[in-house]
């Protein structure tokens, strides 16, 4: 098998060593996050039963971890043994898949700025879909969990979105013990409560809705997030511009 390679190194030793240390920080960082992805299914014995990943409808988080892991950990193998070996082909693999990321991020950027509706009604699918599996897989509850509870929210729209959910359905035909309420995250914390009241969402939305303000969240998270974008827009365009500098 042959490989071009230059006779004579073309790059100088400092930029070698700090392409290869850069890309040994990458690599070891895609090492560790294909670990705990790996460790997560383990737990949860997907590893043992794959159709449990195909059976969940809503995201399962630790497949984005694993799909950032097996990214990183390629990217930072193909960068390290390219620039300590000066292998042009992998050099060349590790350029084009930088570019072709930062094009993906760049137009993903433009589309959802200049399809702000769509997108909005995406995630509004995206959301409605993961709360229906809402009690399917732990690390999806603790993920929607956080979200409401960092973002002040409750459902995509609203309290009312947890009907999508069997367990909180209000239906006649549910025989849930949590029928008619929403998670403990979508409760307004009491400061005077030093352990967290699991409960405290139970039958809520039985009650009239001028009653749920003093109990609960009442803002959708989607409008939760949009009125934090504004106000946070420097920050999320200086972490846009950070991730690009570092490609570039």
């Amino acid at each position: 098998m042959h490989y071009y390679r230059y006779s004579n190194a073309e790059v100088s030793c400092w930029y070698k060593y700090l392409l290869f240390s850069y890309n040994i920080v990458f690599w070891l960082a895609g090492v560790a996050f294909l670990a705990a992805g790996l460790w997560a299914w383990s737990e949860k014995g997907v590893l043992s039963d794959l159709t449990k990943v195909t059976g969940l409808h809503g995201l399962d988080p630790v497949v984005l971890v694993l799909m950032v892991g097996i990214v990183m950990f390629t990217l930072g193998f193909a960068g390290c043994v390219g620039a300590l070996r000066e292998n042009i082909c992998l050099l060349k693999f590790f350029c084009g898949a930088i570019v072709f990321i930062f094009l993906l991020e760049l137009a993903a950027a433009v589309l959802a700025f200049l399809f702000q509706d769509w997108v909005r009604d995406r995630v509004k699918e995206f959301f409605e879909n993961n709360i229906k599996s809402y009690r399917d897989d732990i690390d999806l509850q603790n993920l929607i969990d956080s979200l409401q509870k960092i973002n002040h929210c409750c459902g995509a729209q609203g309290p009312d979105d947890w009907d999508f959910n069997i367990y909180f359905n209000c239906s006649s035909e549910s025989k849930s013990r949590e029928k008619c309420g929403v998670p403990f995250s979508c409760c307004i914390p009491d400061p005077a409560q030093k352990v967290v009241n699991t409960q405290c969402g139970y039958d809520i939305r039985k009650k009239s809705k001028s009653q749920w303000d003093d109990q609960i969240f009442v803002k959708g998270c989607i409008l939760a997030l949009e009125a934090w974008l504004p106000r946070n827009i420097y920050i999320v365009a200086g972490v846009f511009i950070a991730i690009s500098l570092l490609q570039v």
